[in-house]
């Protein structure tokens, strides 16, 4: 039976509803621009609301000595010198602005007796500049911006999955998807469209991501609509995830736990970043914590099940409980385990992609013409290394920017030119998938894909290994061709599976081939067989399609941030 279809029109479609597009909403709406945002979940469920220890701006409340310049220059430094420039003055110029907004907003942040913004230290931050909500920042960030949205009328389309941007000779003009639920097809009209659908740490089977979200939607999704992606094997392993129970493997224990006062040991009781960084220990980068602690499991010093210990049970349980109460439930929930009386087993796990969708970094435009990517979709801020923090304030800054952006875009034209055949091939795609009934199940080859990339693209890389991926991930691609599509009555999921099959592809595929080409070890990228930094791969990779890189310069540093700026160490990282 033929699905429903549906037309809508609005001048600014947004493609995400956590929380940069919603921020981009909230500005739509209060330029007075009409715009509808689509998610494919809950919107009270979208990733964001997972983020957990805080969000970063200069705002001195607790050392007067701090300034956006300093935020620049460590997020800088602890990039390895690849983030860009102009994008991270951008993003931490603005942040202390988009904490007003969020106050403004109505937003609860954890406060000093005399009523100041409260901020703790984080991981390679100078000094302390990250604002809280105990440990449920992103859900208490989320439940802001969906009031506020709700408040000022966004139209907001839940379980809507897009599954193409529709173009015509490089211009946007809208995104064709169906409904998750009941399978209706819709065709969506804008003058622009803002894509804030997230990373692809789901192509990973030890991520903090959750079962349906982050295959690369964004790659796929830009890079079919004609654009290109920066950066994709950047990608940030968190120090600690959960090992268990295995359907949730992966789930992550912030890093409020250091930031409060946590500690890391071995199997055999060492607290082991004293061979990795020892001046900040716990409080290092999370690319070296992530290194220190694959280290030791990989050399056979971990724990029994593969993991290392972070205690956090020697701090008062007062503190752990209006610190920490989102790790305490989480812990009790899923192990029965007392975080004020026993330590946590964890191992690196996929967290967030620092690569993503090419944009200027001036208003986060794309290669196509009315098309913006916005928050972990988007690339330029963090480089090789993300600072813990940073990733909240950047949907906040640039959902504000991209908005204004896409709205005057919008009030520009004079006229839209469309392409019915863009429309027809979009329609095609989903009917031949519902139509597919071969032997091949997606949520195995979806399995297979995340082997394959933990195998073979995890924390420590090499040339063998990648090759081994990129050939692994080539007959998956071909396997594809024979799947399986079955909706009933429970809804759509199935062909929403498929097409994150696909995104996942596209986006091992990036990764891989990008990983290949830095030959290097830099910030999270870590190649055994290229343990030194190399000066000559100062540069973002950008990649467009399958063999298909170019190297890009990365811009130069301002005077007023390179002095405020350490020396780039390799100490601690891989040793020949």
């Amino acid at each position: 039976m033929k699905s429903p279809e549906q037309q809508v029109a609005t001048s600014v479609l947004v493609i995400g509803t956590g929380g940069a597009g919603l921020r981009a909403g909230i500005e739509l709406a209060e330029r007075g621009v009409d715009a509808i945002l689509v998610g494919k979940r809950p919107r009270l469920d979208a990733h964001t609301s997972l983020a957990a220890g805080g969000i970063n701006a200069a705002l001195a409340t607790m050392d007067p000595e701090d300034s956006w310049q300093q935020h620049a220059a460590d997020t800088l430094t602890e990039s390895y010198l690849l983030a860009d420039p102009a994008t991270v003055q951008v993003v931490t110029e603005g942040a202390a602005d988009a904490i007003g907004d969020l106050e403004r907003y109505g937003m609860a942040f954890a406060r000093e007796h005399d009523g100041r913004i409260s901020q703790r230290f984080f991981g390679a931050h100078t000094f302390r500049r990250t604002a809280f909500s105990g440990d449920y920042t992103g859900l208490e960030l989320q439940r802001t911006l969906v009031k506020q949205a709700e408040a000022m009328a966004v139209p907001i389309m839940d379980s809507v999955y897009i599954t193409r941007i529709l173009v015509r000779d490089n211009v946007v003009f809208g995104a064709y998807g169906f409904d998750v639920t009941d399978g209706t097809h819709y065709t969506i009209l804008a003058d622009a469209v803002i894509l804030a659908s997230g990373g692809h740490t789901r192509i990973w089977r030890r991520t903090s991501s959750r079962r349906d979200e982050n295959f690369g939607d964004s790659f796929r999704l830009a890079v079919e609509a004609g654009g290109r992606i920066r950066d994709p094997e950047l990608v940030q392993f968190h120090p600690s995830g959960l090992l268990e129970p295995e359907n949730t493997a992966g789930t992550l224990v912030s890093e409020a736990a250091r930031g409060e006062g946590g500690v890391l040991r071995n199997g055999v009781g060492e607290r082991f970043m004293k061979r990795y960084d020892p001046d900040r220990m716990e409080l290092s980068t999370r690319d070296r914590v992530a290194l220190g602690a694959y280290t030791e499991i990989k050399e056979g010093r971990g724990t029994p099940r593969g993991g290392v210990w972070l205690d956090v049970s020697h701090l008062p349980r007062t503190q752990i409980m209006t610190r920490l109460p989102r790790v305490y439930r989480t812990l009790m929930e899923l192990q029965l385990l007392d975080i004020t009386t026993d330590p946590i087993e964890v191992a690196p796990t996929a967290h967030y992609s620092m690569g993503g969708v090419w944009v200027r970094p001036g208003d986060h435009s794309t290669d196509v013409e009315g098309l913006w990517a916005i928050g972990e979709a988007s690339s330029g801020l963090h480089g090789a290394n993300r600072l813990g923090g940073n990733s909240l304030i950047e949907l906040l800054v640039y959902g504000k920017i991209a908005a204004a952006a896409a709205a005057a875009h919008s009030t520009r034209l004079t006229a839209q030119t469309r392409c019915r055949t863009a429309i027809s091939n979009a329609r095609d795609e989903i009917d031949s998938l519902l139509s597919a009934n071969g032997p091949e199940n997606v949520r195995f080859l979806q399995r297979a894909v995340r082997n394959t990339m933990t195998e073979h693209a995890g924390v420590v890389r090499d040339e063998q290994g990648l090759r081994a991926g990129l050939a692994a991930i080539g007959e998956i691609e071909n396997r594809t061709a024979d799947i399986a599509v079955h909706p009933d009555i429970a809804g759509f999921a199935d062909l929403a599976h498929a097409f994150d099959l696909k995104a996942g592809i596209l986006a091992a595929q990036a990764t891989l081939e990008a990983a290949l080409e830095r030959r290097e070890t830099r910030g999270c990228h870590n190649r055994s067989d290229h343990p030194r930094l190399d000066e000559n791969l100062r540069v973002n990779l950008v990649w467009s399609a399958p063999g298909r890189i170019e190297r890009e310069p990365v811009g130069e540093i301002p005077p007023e941030i390179a002095e405020r700026m350490q020396r780039v160490s390799a100490d601690g990282k891989l040793v020949e």
